[in-house]
């Protein structure tokens, strides 16, 4: 695991930016964190890192599922209202082995579905109005540290 501090919004958009640039077809990054622990700003940088527009990303909460056409067509899901099973009668496995990147918040309302799927997990951890804590689980390529301490973006110890 590795773990990141970023200390405002914009940096937290950064890191998930510098991700995105190794991100692969079918891979499924599985967003971990409570109310307002930016897994929504992370996804903007994810956006951005894959093309896509990111000032049209916006929490999915009330439509489940937002789709962002990009060098590889991001798809950024928000479980937090699905009950058990629900999830499986949508039909979103066609997304988790697609061909694009999903972001999935909430992804313990599908636990079922993305067994088998080539998950990395984004823990975010609030420690005060912008500093986020980001632990990253399963990623092949991190980005490089010199990229990331031009941005402020802190290694945690």
């Amino acid at each position: 695991m590795c773990v990141y501090v970023t200390s405002c919004e914009e940096q937290t958009e950064a890191l998930a930016a510098l991700l995105a640039e190794g991100s692969k077809p079918g891979d499924v990054l599985l967003l971990e964190g409570g109310l307002g622990a930016g897994k929504t700003a992370f996804v903007r940088g994810l956006a951005r890192g894959l093309g896509a527009d990111a000032s049209e990303v916006s929490s999915p909460t009330f439509a489940l599922l937002h789709i962002y056409p990009g060098r590889l067509t991001l798809c950024h899901f928000d479980l937090y209202r699905l009950g058990p099973g629900e999830a499986e009668e949508l039909g979103f496995e066609e997304y988790f082995f697609g061909t694009g990147v999903c972001a999935v918040e909430w992804p313990d309302r599908a636990a079922s579905l993305l067994s088998g799927a080539r998950t990395r997990t984004v823990r975010l951890e609030g420690s005060g109005e912008d500093t986020r804590t980001i632990k990253l689980e399963g990623f092949d390529a991190l980005p490089e540290p010199g990229r990331l301490l031009a941005l402020g973006i802190r290694r945690a110890q």
